[in-house]
């Protein structure tokens, strides 16, 4: 059995760019950063790498994206990893880029107060850490042993 799929959770990086092909349909390109953070086992010092996700949206999430999501909205992307190749003109060589190619979006708390939509130009900006001045987000550090007390609870899930 064979299985492409993934599901991240992270800020985006850039407001989408929505884009209309000659065909009609709407397409929405962006970036998502997600984090790892662990303990570092010869130091104990705390580490945080990024990650960063080219995303691809179509029709109506694409119109959704480009609507709703600003820098910095959390978001949810679930879809499946696609890699295309071209041959650039100018070099003559051939290139590739890896994207999710979204099949279901989740957006993230708003940060209130906007009608059109897009975040209002004060809207507090939630760092790529996933945490904000308004609320903080839970994090799962894996390298720590699970104690049955520190468990979350799926209510203080925020979407």
């Amino acid at each position: 059995m064979n299985l492409n799929r993934v599901i991240i959770i992270g800020n985006v990086t850039a407001d989408p760019e929505v884009r209309t092909t000659p065909s009609g349909q709407q397409v929405a390109n962006f970036s998502v950063a997600t984090n790892r953070i662990w303990n570092d086992a010869r130091s104990g010092e705390r580490q945080q790498k990024a990650e960063f996700h080219n995303v691809v949206a179509w029709r109506r999430l694409a119109e959704i994206a480009g609507q709703y999501l600003t820098k910095g909205s959390l978001v949810m992307i679930e879809g499946r990893i696609e890699t295309r190749n071209w041959e650039d003109a100018s070099s003559g060589q051939r290139r590739y880029r890896t994207e999710i190619i979204a099949e279901n979006m989740q957006l993230g708390p708003r940060s209130g107060g906007s009608s059109s939509g897009k975040a209002p130009e004060n809207a507090v900006n939630k760092s790529v850490s996933g945490t904000s001045k308004e609320e903080d987000i839970p994090t799962i550090n894996a390298d720590t042993p699970s104690d049955p007390d520190d468990e979350i609870d799926v209510k203080d899930i925020p979407f």
